[in-house]
């Protein structure tokens, strides 16, 4: 493969995210984490290291509400939860009973600090703090509706919906939790979320469970909820079981309520790509561990696209689980070929040219590739920039051949329910097939695993795989947009001003 080959691979304009200045790989939209104990405790101190563990979810933004006996205090803001909650932040929190946490990405809605969350609202029978993992597919038509009836939204985010619609149900509810499964019955999509009233925490997942949930115990007492198993063991809580696709859990001070009228409602289809690269490979979910889903991920990959080779490498961090998979099963020696620069944050920017900057987060270990035919296994291909300056580093590193291998199918569709894959046009394998793929990105071959063998990974079928075969749980939504409520704010303007 020439280095003009390798260069020849398109940059388009677009809206999927970048990160320390290249294109990064597909992001999830966030992670949330709540507590509740016996005793009034650090709990601010609890949820930030909840939310550490929660890192990978959610990189733009932050924030914890302490609930200290129905009062509210809270801090939110952009950057990691490192920056945003540093020593002086988190010892003005005064201690407290209740909390809840969030991290964020956005896959709808901008970048600002209107739309970090917990999202906290004040209605006439008392105080309400949410926090939000998915997209609603239904959210638009939602929020018009709200709209008109004189509802004034502060964010561009789902979430400000999902307060509406509970909040305008608790005007006629008996309790919070009865308020929200009315609620229920209005939302579709996407949605695993903490709800803080001044006496409760409740946790619920929408009914198709798209998004993780899971709660555990301390052994103070201390429940807590989190979007992975991996933060309940930061926390030093015992993981006790999966929140049910459309269940309603209510931590009080005394008792722990299972409400499951919505269970059932519709077929499992958790998002397959949590297993594939969101989740940490630590946690487990619905039963499945993700890194034995990665590593079997990795053995069909060997089985389904062997090659001749003397190494097998994975792209850190993402790679590792399935080149170790794929090692395994096919025999072939498993090294370190890449190391990952650990210190570079969200806010590194770099002076100078993008195709370099690859260069300053990975680094070619030659010792290990010189002169050997490499299998480099990665876990995703979005547009190909990034693929393709990674295996320059190897053939510059001296790598006589370089075979990638992708651990998921092809990504050929939008998602709509919390996945940063909002067109087409930022999609690679809608536009080339796999051999061009392979050309330019100049690996000497190319593989992905087989949309068939998808259900290996878990040893189900029980999961949504929209990104990969077009097919949806829900109606595709009436407008797709990433930044869709800011576009239509701006087209009412222009209308008002003709």
């Amino acid at each position: 493969m020439t280095q003009q080959k390798a260069n020849k691979l398109p940059v388009r304009d677009g809206n999927m995210r970048k990160e320390n200045g290249y294109m990064s790989n597909i992001h999830e939209e966030c992670g949330v984490f709540g507590l509740m104990a016996p005793e009034p405790i650090d709990a601010a101190g609890l949820v930030y290291y909840g939310l550490y563990a929660l890192q990978h979810r959610g990189q733009e933004s932050c924030g914890i509400v302490v609930n200290d006996d129905g009062l509210f205090t809270s801090h939110k803001d952009l950057g990691l939860v490192g920056e945003v909650f540093q020593k002086e932040i988190l010892s003005s929190f005064p201690t407290g009973t209740i909390a809840v946490g969030h991290t964020r990405y956005g896959t709808t809605g901008g970048t600002n600090r209107n739309n970090c969350q917990p999202i906290e609202v004040n209605h006439q029978k008392g105080r309400m703090a949410i926090a939000h993992n998915g997209n609603l597919s239904n959210a638009a038509d939602l929020r018009s509706e709200l709209e008109l009836s004189g509802a004034i939204f502060h964010t561009t985010s789902d979430t400000e919906t999902i307060a509406y619609i509970v909040t305008r149900e608790r005007l006629n509810a008996p309790s919070i939790e009865e308020a929200l499964s009315r609620a229920m019955n209005k939302l579709e999509g996407a949605y695993s979320l903490i709800l803080m009233s001044p006496q409760k925490i409740i946790a619920a997942r929408d009914p198709f469970g798209f998004r993780p949930l899971c709660y555990g115990q301390r052994e103070d007492g201390t429940y807590c909820i989190a979007s992975e198993s991996c933060a309940l063991r930061a926390v030093g809580a015992k993981f006790i079981r999966d929140i049910e696709p459309g269940e309603i859990v209510v931590f009080s001070k005394n008792t722990v309520i299972s409400r499951r009228e919505h269970c059932g409602e519709k077929p499992r289809k958790l998002c397959i790509f949590e297993y594939i690269y969101f989740a940490r490979p630590d946690s487990v979910i619905d039963g499945v561990a993700v890194h034995a889903s990665r590593n079997r991920a990795g053995e069909i990959l060997a089985k389904s696209h062997p090659v001749e080779a003397d190494i097998v490498i994975g792209v850190p961090d993402s790679g590792l689980d399935a080149a170790l998979g794929y090692s395994r099963f096919s025999g072939i020696p498993y090294g370190i070929g890449l190391i990952k620069n650990k210190y570079i944050g969200r806010t590194f920017i770099a002076p100078g040219n993008r195709t370099d900057q690859v260069r300053i987060k990975l680094s070619a270990v030659e010792e290990e590739v010189r002169g050997k035919r490499v299998i480099l296994v990665d876990d995703s291909i979005v547009r190909g920039t990034t693929s393709g300056q990674i295996v320059k580093l190897l053939r510059d590193a001296g790598a006589k051949e370089i075979h990638m291998r992708i651990s998921s199918p092809p990504f050929v569709s939008p998602c709509y329910y919390g996945t940063d894959i909002d067109s087409k046009d930022n999609l690679i394998a809608c536009k080339y097939t796999i051999p061009e793929i392979a050309e330019l990105i100049g690996a000497d071959s190319l593989g992905f695993l087989p949309l068939e063998e998808l259900k290996g990974l878990t040893g189900n079928t029980e999961y949504c795989s929209s990104c990969f075969d077009g097919v949806y749980p829900t109606e595709i939504p009436s407008d797709v947009r990433k930044d869709r409520f800011e576009r239509r704010l701006s087209e009412a303007l222009a209308e008002n001003e003709k």
